[in-house]
């Protein structure tokens, strides 16, 4: 065998490293044994003990980086220095990171109409500033990994109005900061109209908006609303604010778990005007927190009317509110009437303060109060019910808000000819892939390890970044459920590992094959039960969201699973392949479920059936 001089030898080394690094293929690298996705391959049938078809649908999420980008990848994670080359590797390996914001565009001088914008850094942009005004209308609309500073917008500027109209809808991982915004200004006015409308776990933070400001107004109009699963953070927002009135009108309504923080919002205000209007209304399982609101405030007036009305479970805070103020006047009209019962605690509320007034007017029930001033209060129709007091009724418009049709059925349902609604099955995360198994085991996974992952990925303290992969984290390090087995997995490998661990060797995997039929009708047609329909057990993996492509995977027991042909209702036309699986053991199930709102009715009742959506999959024993 003939080997090359060693002169030669450091720039073959240097040249292959740098056609990985910067996602330069290798000639004829599809035909490598060395690949990410041939070693999956001889891993399958090395596992696997059948001789169905390898699933196409799981094998296309494994890493799509050559022999060599995987080699040179690989040995910058044992060094700790993938983070020197994060786009190269993210561009490569198809994950998701967000990108590295531009330089400030902060000097300008007149007014600024910024339509069809994103991922902009505006820090320190029109700081004092006096007149005009900014306009930022259809900003950001449609993306799918959106980042976005407005970091000391507008500090101590002079009568300066902010407009954010239709900004970012649409979006997917949003993730916008406007630390310091309008700090000290002195009067002026922000709009955020139709702002964040229907995007997929939205991470927004006012941190310090409008502190110690001047007679300036904000008006959050249609504000999050049909947003999925992200928070809101309003940080000391107009603290020793003087004057400045805040109108929260149409906020987050018909939401899927979005979080609301206020923390020390409006505290050492003087006569702050706060009012929330339609706030939370209908939403599915909010949670809100206000603490320290007001705290400290001199002749504030704060109203929070139809707050939470109609909402799904959900539960608020207030911790310290109004706590020391002076003249307070709080009134909550139409509070908390949810369908289904949330909980609020009031702890400290109103403590210490002078002449406060606070009214409770048709308020709703499993409420406590703790530490509650004892003077100035009023409550007129309150819903006082111990905690075993009736249930709301749901009717079935507002079910069909919180649950979509379809979501959830019976299993008599999966029978030949039955017309039903079948929900949105569409994959709403961004688009990633699994890294190779070389790769994954030398990246650190764990809680705490988190400040060297944010190193990494390059997340921001307070990030969607951040947020996205402590949430991850908590999902899957938390303790299995009674009678549950579950992993997370960022390979294909580790995937086909825990399944096998859990069923045996002999295993199929399954997905819905397309979403053909979404949001419309569908008629069954031939039905297959899976194990001749024995009830069984199976492994569900459902995506996580995180840079690389991640799943929770987790025993399921006491299940049926089922394949059925698809048809269009009216051509009788075959559409799709559809897998579902009918959950045969509901006790444990919180009795909020979306499940049981759909199908009105209660944990170990009945069994609930749903599809595998698009990307989730479910493993079983073949047969």
């Amino acid at each position: 065998m003939h080997r090359l001089p060693e002169p030669l030898l450091v720039p073959l080394y240097l040249s292959i490293f740098l056609l990985s690094a910067f996602n330069v293929p290798a000639a004829g690298d599809e035909d490598n044994p060395f690949t990410p996705k041939a070693f999956l391959s001889r891993y399958w049938n090395k596992e696997v003990r059948n001789d169905l078809p390898k699933p196409t649908f799981l094998f296309s999420k494994a890493s799509p980086l050559t022999a060599v980008q995987s080699a040179a990848f690989a040995k910058l994670a044992a060094q700790n220095t993938l983070s020197s080359r994060l786009p190269q590797f993210c561009s490569a390996a198809n994950l998701l990171c967000f990108p590295d914001l531009a330089p400030s565009l902060a000097k300008h001088n007149k007014d600024s109409n910024f339509a069809v914008y994103s991922n902009r850094n505006f820090t320190t942009y029109g700081s004092k500033r006096a007149g005009g005004i900014d306009s930022f209308k259809n900003y950001s609309n449609d993306e799918n990994i959106l980042v976005d500073s407005f970091r000391r917008y507008s500090h101590g500027a002079l009568s300066h109005a902010d407009r954010f109209s239709t900004y970012g809808i649409d979006t997917n991982v949003p993730d916008q900061g406007f630390n310091s915004y309008a700090s000290k200004a002195i009067g002026g006015n922000g709009k955020f109209t139709t702002y964040e409308q229907s995007t997929n776990v939205p991470n927004l933070r006012f941190t310090s908006y409008s502190t110690d400001a001047t007679g300036r107004s904000q008006v959050f109009k249609s504000y999050s609303e049909n947003a999925n699963a992200g928070d809101q953070s309003f940080s000391n927002y107009g603290k020793r604010g003087n004057g400045g009135p805040n109108e929260f009108s149409a906020y987050g309504t018909n939401a899927n778990v979005i979080g609301s923080g206020f923390s020390s919002y409006g505290s050492d205000g003087n006569g702050a005007n706060d009012t929330f209007t339609n706030y939370g209304n209908e939403q599915n399982d909010p949670q809100n927190n206000f603490r320290s609101y007001g705290e400290g405030g001199n002749g504030a007036i704060e109203s929070f009317s139809s707050y939470r009305d109609q909402a799904n479970v959900g539960d608020d805070s207030f911790q310290s509110y109004s706590k020391n103020s002076n003249s307070a006047k709080v009134n909550f009209a139409n509070y908390g009437k949810s369908a289904n019962e949330g909980s609020d605690k009031f702890s400290g509320y109103g403590q210490n303060g002078n002449a406060q007034s606070v009214g409770f007017k048709i308020y709703g029930v499993n409420t406590t109060f703790k530490d509650y001033a004892k003077r100035g209060i009023s409550f007129a129709q309150y819903s006082n019910v111990s905690s075993g007091g009736a249930k709301m009724s749901v009717n079935g418009s507002l079910a069909q808000r919180w649950v979509e049709p379809g979501k959830f059925f019976r299993e008599s349902m999966l029978r030949k000819g039955t017309v039903m609604a079948m929900p949105d099955i569409k994959d709403k995360m961004p688009k990633r892939s699994f890294l190779p198994r070389s790769i994954l085991s030398k990246l650190p996974f764990s809680s705490t390890k988190l400040g060297v992952m944010k190193k990494i990925f390059h997340a921001e303290d307070n990030s969607s970044m951040e947020t996205m992969m402590t949430e991850t984290l908590r999902e899957c390090e938390r303790a299995p459920s009674a009678g549950e087995t579950k992993r997370c997995v960022g390979s294909v490998e580790d995937m086909i590992d825990f399944a096998t661990s859990v069923l045996g060797r002999n295993v199929v995997v399954r997905t819905t094959e397309n979403t053909k039929g979404s949001k419309g009708n569908i008629m069954i047609g031939a039905v297959k039960a899976v194990e001749g329909g024995k009830v069984t057990k199976s492994v569900s993996c459902h995506q996580s969201l995180f840079p690389y492509l991640l799943y929770y995977c987790h025993s399921v027991p006491k299940v049926r699973v089922y394949e059925a042909e698809l048809l269009d209702p009216r051509s009788k036309a075959n559409i799709n392949h559809g897998v579902a699986i009918c959950h045969l053991d509901t006790s444990a199930w919180s009795p909020s479920h979306g499940a049981f709102i759909a199908l009105g009715s209660a944990p170990g009742r009945v069994e609930v059936c749903h599809w595998i959506f698009e990307n989730d999959m479910t493993w079983t024993v073949a047969d």
